[in-house]
């Protein structure tokens, strides 16, 4: 029987608060910055996210005057790539869980 103490032991793994919210929808926010033009973020918004160039100048005016925007929702996964993505285009991006 001494075989029997070696063998492994399966636990379910606990389950976090994180993990348990995790179906909570996040949002992607796009922060107004100094260096980029605001026909830029316009561009960036149509490029990433196939805005037509009135909703991707109407975010763009959040951004500029109201000092953010939301451009995106879903999961975290998605919210992570999106983040990522608007990073590459040199915007100042960061994400939420939804309220």
């Amino acid at each position: 029987m001494g075989d029997f103490e070696s063998m492994p032991v399966i636990v379910d793994e606990p389950i976090s608060e994180i993990e348990v919210g995790s179906d909570v929808p996040w949002v992607v926010l796009v922060w107004n910055d100094p260096i980029n033009l605001m026909s830029y973020v316009s561009y960036v918004l149509q490029k990433l996210f196939g805005y037509s160039p009135e909703k991707a100048n109407e975010l763009m005016l959040d951004v500029h005057h109201k000092g953010r925007a939301a451009v995106s929702n879903g999961t975290r996964e998605k919210a992570e790539l999106d983040v990522f993505r608007l990073h590459g285009y040199g915007l100042w991006a960061t994400m939420q869980k939804d309220s």
